[in-house]
């Protein structure tokens, strides 16, 4: 069992000694290599969408209304794919789920670059929503990395696979200065000729899963816990999904810091470009700014996760809110100052890292039963929603009170989240621990 200082235990399930085994663990540390390598090649998709994609938007659809669009998209196809995925991994394994998320991912891409080449606005919404898949696949990643962890590894295990996605998420908005150079190399439009970086990653993406994750982590896991797992259902309904967290207040108590760290990061994030650009920043110090919020998001990932397994994750969940608290009273306070927002972009994506790896590593150890798959799917799929739900009131928000009236918006929610979570977690009784 293991504490937070002042928050309810999380009591982590009986663990097979099998597990511990020297076969076991070398097996976990190979399918977390296989993970995190793919993380790196896929990552660059979801940095070109939120660069490059809305200015495509902009030039097909000819207006500034629908700069967010492709965003848009891409998270609502993350939403909607996450749960069929999580169905897919619980009957097939995690290989064929995630090769088929980068599949579809990687055709996604392909319809961007050729909406570029007949400028067809709706064929470039497509290509968005289909690259969500990808993203939802690479959310299910961290679940995976957790399908072998002990409960001493579990929050660094996953925290790793989350990390391995800074080189590609980070280098994915710096893309479109190759445009020029690959579109007089290939003849493609300039935009869309950026695109052929995501697609060229998802594919040896897919070649690493294919052919590396054998044999299946989510398939010894459950051959190790024996029959609860191994009789799983194929199929788990939605519904079921629900009343299971119903059932794990604690893992509801996580799931619930989650979407307020995740709606309260995109809300500001979408925006502050905005913001920016109406000060009269140039768009490289625009560029350079969401790059390092998007560093602060993943890079220091494995730390939050190894505090979360010495400190407990309601530690560092609780931690993680508090920084986003913080990150929104200096942009709040920014005005036009460039140095004062990018300090609160990249605290805000610290706040989101603590507050993202914590809560899954929570959720991962609370439900363990033959309905855990389809939890971490129903999961996922909150989650960007939350986020699309973020993004969308955003928009609302800066033109009604401007990016002060915002982040103070933000600020209140992230405590809210607090409150929340302390209330949830302490609904929490042996009974429902198990």
């Amino acid at each position: 069992m293991r504490y937070g200082r002042t928050m309810s235990p999380v009591i982590d399930p009986p663990v097979p000694a099998a597990f511990d085994t020297p076969e076991v663990a070398a097996l976990r540390r190979r399918s977390i290599i296989l993970l995190s390598t793919a993380q790196i090649l896929s990552g660059l998709a979801a940095g070109s969408v939120v660069s490059v994609g809305s200015l495509m938007a902009v030039k097909l659809a000819g207006s500034d209304a629908w700069a967010g669009s492709v965003t848009t998209a891409s998270t609502l196809g993350a939403a909607l794919s996450s749960l069929a995925l999580a169905r897919l991994a619980a009957s097939r394994g995690r290989r064929i789920s995630l090769v088929t998320g980068l599949a579809l991912a990687s055709i996604g891409a392909t319809s961007i670059i050729i909406s570029a080449v007949v400028s067809n606005f709706l064929l470039l919404l497509v290509g968005g929503a289909l690259m969500g898949v990808g993203s939802a696949a690479n959310l299910q990643a961290r679940f995976a990395a957790t399908d072998l962890s002990t409960p001493h590894t579990r929050a660094r295990d996953l925290a790793l696979v989350v990390w391995m996605s800074t080189a590609g998420a980070v280098t994915g908005p710096n893309l479109i200065r190759l445009g020029a150079p690959m579109s007089r190399l290939t003849g493609l439009p300039e935009l869309g000729a950026v695109f052929v970086f995501p697609v060229a990653g998802m594919f040896a993406a897919m070649l690493v899963m294919w052919f590396g994750l054998r044999p299946d982590p989510l398939f010894v896991g459950r051959s190790i816990i024996g029959n609860e797992l191994g009789q799983a259902r194929k199929h788990v309904p939605i519904s079921v999904a629900f009343t299971t967290l119903r059932r794990h207040p604690t893992a509801l108590a996580a799931l619930s810091g989650i979407l307020v760290a995740h709606a309260v990061m995109v809300a500001i994030m979408s925006m502050t470009p905005v913001h920016m650009a109406g000060h009269g920043t140039s768009i490289s110090i625009v560029g350079l700014t969401v790059s390092l919020h998007i560093a602060g998001m993943y890079a220091l990932s494995p730390v939050m996760g190894i505090l979360a397994d010495r400190l407990g994750a309601p530690v560092v969940l609780v931690g993680g809110l508090g920084v986003i608290v913080l990150s929104t009273v200096l942009t709040s306070m920014s005005g036009g100052s460039t140095m004062i927002v990018t300090a609160g972009l990249i605290l805000l994506g610290l706040g989101w890292s603590a507050s993202t790896v914590a809560g899954s590593s929570i959720v991962a150890a609370t439900v363990t039963g033959v309905e855990r798959v389809a939890v971490q799917g129903l999961s996922d799929s909150l989650m960007s929603l939350a986020g699309a739900g973020g993004g969308a009131v955003a928009g609302l928000l800066l033109a009604a009170a401007g990016y002060s009236g915002l982040s103070m918006a933000g600020g209140v929610l992230a405590v809210v989240g607090v409150g929340a979570f302390w209330l949830l977690s302490r609904m929490q009784t042996p009974a429902h621990a198990t």
